[in-house]
């Protein structure tokens, strides 16, 4: 019975010891940080823009200076984060290859998300979801213009800029012998106002800031696509995907990106 008895306590013991808690080890000093990374020291990162994309970055005629979206957000990021944003002025024609070579840090230039592009770069979070539009000027009321159907049936050309969304979209649309394709995302614009071309495809947003620095001089004919994503893309594997991934989450929950998206796209930016 005693040995019995002895057994018995040995397995409860032994049973009692396997459902205590392990004990806590201490802190690994070469382990790596959980979660984000959101203190970069004051860290240089180079954010590639290409000065000819209102609102998200221009050159403003009167002070000479480059403002837009994107000089405002790369800041309020950058305050978030303890770095310092230095942007580089960077042509739209290469770009994809210049950031998988890791030229830059990061490109703003309200860039969209698309399969083909990913498999080059990484992207970080959407900022903003947004549709494409017909921009013309604005006394030209032609019926060819009323709607996708009637220009897609008419002889009507459309303006856009090389290796876009808009050029692919474009194309779908009228075929390669009705595009007319610039180098610079400015170019289709002016030459829309010169009457060089008959009508724009462009980004809604983009649209608006064209609008606002030419008030009265163009209209949007009608919306040629919706639910695209503009997000920021790293070259692979940077370290700065998820830190700015943060930043850009507490930007929306302190309502500093909406107050941007509201000051140069004329609406927030949060999905709500």
């Amino acid at each position: 019975m005693k040995k019995l008895a002895i057994i018995t306590l040995v397995v409860v013991a032994i049973l009692l010891a396997s459902c205590a808690p392990a004990p806590e080890c201490p802190p690994c000093p070469e382990c790596p940080p959980v979660g984000p990374l959101t203190d970069l020291s004051g860290r240089e990162v180079s954010i590639a823009v290409e000065n000819a994309y209102p609102p998200f970055n221009y050159i403003d005629e009167e002070t000479n200076e480059a403002v837009g979206w994107d000089y405002d957000v790369g800041r309020a990021i950058c305050e978030k984060l303890n770095c310092t944003p230095v942007f580089v002025e960077a042509a739209w024609e290469g770009l994809f290859e210049a950031m998988a070579a890791g030229e830059y840090d990061v490109a703003f230039d309200g860039i969209t998300l698309t399969l083909a592009r990913s498999l080059k770069v990484d992207f970080g979070d959407p900022y903003i979801e947004y549709g494409q539009v017909i921009l013309v000027l604005a006394d030209d009321d032609r019926p060819e213009i009323a709607d996708e159907d009637s220009l897609v049936a008419s002889d009507l050309n459309i303006g856009t800029q090389i290796g876009t969304t808009n050029e692919i979209t474009a194309l779908k649309l009228v075929g390669e012998a009705r595009v007319m394709s610039f180098d610079t995302y400015d170019m289709p614009v002016v030459a829309l106002m010169a009457g060089d071309v008959d009508t724009v495809i462009i980004d809604e947003v983009a649209a608006i800031g064209f609008m606002r620095a030419n008030p009265g001089k163009m209209r949007v004919a009608f919306a040629a696509t919706g639910g695209e994503l503009l997000a920021f893309p790293f070259p692979p594997l940077s370290d700065l995907v998820e830190p700015f991934n943060w930043a850009l989450q507490e930007l929306f929950a302190d309502g500093t990106m909406d107050e941007i998206c509201e000051e140069w796209l004329l609406r927030p930016c949060s999905p709500d």
